[in-house]
């Protein structure tokens, strides 16, 4: 098949203006006087070459030429003969007609066929060839998803009991190219989760995904405006893609899933009736192993197969995938408690002191919580499982609040350090003598701060005194400074001596 070209010159000046000038295709094309349908062909070209623009700047035109319009399929041997699995491969591409096709054929054999012939002719080879394959899509452009409607049982090894696990499909619309996994629930959470490792799985994301009109994706059915439910548009937003769910009762929307499904039951889960699994992964990886083989085996009336057209011609029409998976989350309204805290699963989140008493949105996962106040991020967390408890982040409290909540009792050994040892050892007994440390803090911070008064030193000897006659606060430090007990001696202890009598056994006798 012949192809209609530009001057490398004017080639280069196409990806140049899209590349670097960052131009529309539109505005490229009334730029250069040249079809919208050129600049797109130049384009695709250089992404099914694998070229960057870096790449496609440095090379001889020559070079460059040859890399971009080479025929991705061997010429017919009769060369006035069309090539129609190339015809077909060039219709997969973006505002190419048929019409376009016959001219360039007619180019390169001016004496070919006419053009009701050569449309006469493709109609009936292509239905010759499955109703699959009759489907004409874009390279890249369609995603088509299901369930399927049987399931497979897997078997907790610990219990016995059985449970069904439901088949996920997605099938691109140009290659065939199938993806299957099994899951043991029809959530959202599940469907979510199923289109990221999808997308994965393809290394890149399509331009749409054609779902059917079930509750867990979409809200509202219409035939024009379907309303989706917001964590799917939250999904679409966040892999740059469309959701287009089919029309109901429209089978022929999603004809490629539909026989996508029908092959992942025939030659999956038919083959896998008489096992038994025992775990959710181990059944996937039986489900990736078969579905790997019918990707890879050839087309039965067209060249090659799904694999080698997805990773020839579709995976790299694909749009790349964003920096991180998409996580679904929860969202749940909440009050602000008057401690500016809001309350999840029994567990306690700060929010700005300003938010009391309002209502706000609570997004979570199973690693983070996140609030929103009118639509805005005003708090993010680490989620946490400890009812009861608190994850407190000091700027949203008060001042005063934050002033007392950096006393730790770490802190408070460290300062009374500084005074000396006796006031250390006093302040960590204080401390330990209290059903929670914290409610030692005031008459620690009432001792520390009597040194302003009466002097590290005094204060010191006042610790020596009070550890030694077993005073355990504040009060007492206080009274034995201003009585100036802190300088008299400490009188030790008497030692008790046992009187010599022949009836007083003494601690020799217990030995």
């Amino acid at each position: 098949m012949a192809y209609r070209r530009m001057s490398m010159r004017k080639t280069k000046d196409v990806l140049r203006l899209k590349h670097e000038a960052g131009l529309s295709h539109r505005m490229i094309a009334r730029a250069l006087g040249i079809a919208n349908s050129t600049v797109s062909d130049v384009s695709t070209r250089m992404r099914m070459a694998g070229l960057s623009w870096e790449q496609a700047r440095e090379l001889a035109d020559a070079e460059l030429e040859r890399r971009l319009y080479r025929d991705p399929f061997e010429r017919p041997a009769d060369p006035r003969e069309p090539d129609w699995p190339q015809v077909r491969f060039e219709l997969s591409r973006k505002h190419v007609t048929l019409q376009l096709l016959w001219q360039e054929y007619r180019a390169a054999h001016p004496d070919g066929y006419g053009y009701s012939w050569f449309c006469e002719r493709f109609r009936a080879w292509q239905g010759r060839i499955d109703v699959v394959m009759r489907q004409e899509h874009a390279y890249g452009e369609k995603l088509f998803v299901d369930w399927a409607g049987d399931t497979i049982p897997v078997v907790d090894a610990s219990t016995g009991e059985m449970r069904p696990a439901y088949l996920f499909v997605a099938v691109l619309g140009a290659s065939d190219y199938l993806y299957a996994e099994a899951s043991l629930a029809q959530d959202t959470a599940a469907f979510l989760s199923a289109h990221c490792r999808a997308f994965e799985h393809l290394g890149g994301v399509p331009e749409l995904v054609v779902c059917d009109n079930l509750k867990t994706g979409v809200r509202r059915p219409d035939r024009y405006e379907p309303d989706l439910h917001a964590p799917y548009a939250d999904l679409a937003a966040h892999y740059g893609v469309a959701v287009l769910p089919a029309r109901v009762r429209r089978p022929r929307d999603k004809a490629k899933v539909e026989a996508g499904v029908l092959v992942v039951c025939r030659q999956v889960l038919a083959p896998l009736r008489n096992r038994t699994f025992f775990s959710l992964a181990e059944l996937n990886e039986a489900i990736a192993a078969l579905v790997e083989a019918i990707n890879a085996r050839p087309f039965k009336k067209l060249p090659g197969s799904r694999d080698e057209v997805f990773r020839g011609h579709e995976a790299g029409a694909l749009r790349p995938l964003p920096g991180e998976r998409y996580l679904y989350r929860t969202r749940k309204e909440a009050r602000v408690h008057i401690d500016y805290h809001v309350e999840l699963d029994g567990h306690f989140y700060s929010v700005p002191y300003g938010l009391v008493r309002e209502k706000v949105d609570l997004l979570f996962d199973e690693r983070t919580v996140e609030v929103l106040f009118k639509g805005e991020r005003v708090a993010l967390h680490p989620r946490s499982r400890a009812r009861g408890r608190a994850t407190t982040t000091s700027a949203h409290m008060p001042e005063k609040h934050r002033r007392h909540a950096e006393w730790t009792p770490e802190r408070i050994a460290k300062w009374a350090g500084r005074t000396g040892a006796a006031t250390a050892a006093l302040t960590k007994a204080i401390m330990e003598s209290r059903p929670h440390p914290e409610l030692g803090f005031r008459s620690c911070l009432g001792i520390l701060r009597l040194a302003d008064r009466y002097g590290p030193g005094r204060l010191e000897a006042a610790c020596a005194r009070a550890l030694s006659s077993g005073a355990r606060s504040y009060r007492s430090v206080r009274s034995i400074l201003e009585r100036g007990l802190d300088a008299t001696p400490l009188t030790p202890a008497p030692t008790h001596i046992a009187p010599a009598h022949d009836n007083v056994r003494g601690p020799g006798y217990y030995a």
